[in-house]
């Protein structure tokens, strides 16, 4: 009896560790699963790559890429309807026989309205006759607002002379004048300089130019209106204007 019962412990371990070995998965070594992925990637390596098929569409007509007619709407301040009148002939021939655009004067709503047509071929062109109306209209000259047509890689920057410091009464003043300078002598240094062209009216500093020399300019224009004296920024402004002249 003694030996039945100390047989049927031994054969219920054997039945338990038969069970675990059961319940449990074997887990593959990461020395493996790192050769087989190894493998795989030589695999896809070797493999001839598929030749992809490029869809070919036919050109589209030009009809179809106009679209509908667009029109731009320029505001005309009162104190610009005197020039606009005067110039009217030199801004009206650019814009009708190069860029093939409408234009005219809306006297109700003393808007300049530019407007695309028929012989209109290149879609960026009332773009371009915008920016010309409205560089003429914040108070360059039309010589050189036209280079806005004839160049791509020219720009308009506005920015108010409090915007760089909140200045009040005699001290906005004496900045003003310090950009200015006497005659307008600073202005056409820094113009001249830095090729660009500087319109200051009121508070707000105009330039017209690329983006390069309008860096330039406004860096030179917001050191005048912190109290730099004019000396020191011509000289900085020299040796910027170098530097970018030896670079090209």
């Amino acid at each position: 009896m003694d030996s039945d019962k100390n047989t049927t412990p031994e054969a219920g371990s054997t039945t338990e560790s038969t069970n675990d070995t059961d319940s449990f998965t074997k887990v593959k070594s990461k020395k493996t699963q790192k050769r087989k992925r190894e493998q795989d990637a030589a695999d896809m390596d070797t493999e001839e790559p598929v030749a992809s098929k490029r869809p070919q569409f036919p050109p589209i007509s030009g009809d179809k890429l106009k679209g509908p007619d667009e029109m731009r709407k320029v505001a005309v301040p009162a104190n610009r309807y005197t020039p606009l009148k005067d110039n009217w002939l030199k801004i009206f021939t650019p814009i009708v026989e190069n860029l093939h655009l409408q234009v005219r004067f809306n006297l109700k709503t003393r808007n300049v309205e530019i407007k695309t047509c028929k012989e209109t071929q290149d879609i960026g062109s009332l773009t371009k006759a915008t920016d010309f109306v409205r560089a003429f209209v914040l108070g360059f000259q039309v010589e050189d607002a036209l280079a806005l047509i004839r160049l791509d890689e020219l720009f308009l920057e506005s920015f108010d002379v409090t915007d760089v410091k909140p200045l009040k009464g005699d001290h906005l003043s004496r900045a003003i004048g310090r950009i200015a300078g006497k005659g307008g002598k600073t202005k056409f240094t820094i113009e001249n300089v830095t090729k660009t062209r500087i319109v200051l009216a009121d508070t707000k500093v105009h330039i017209l130019g690329s983006f390069q020399n309008i860096k330039m300019a406004r860096t030179a224009i917001c050191n005048l209106i912190l109290g730099s004296p004019p000396s020191k920024v011509y000289g900085n402004i020299r040796v910027v204007a170098s530097r970018t002249a030896e670079r090209f």
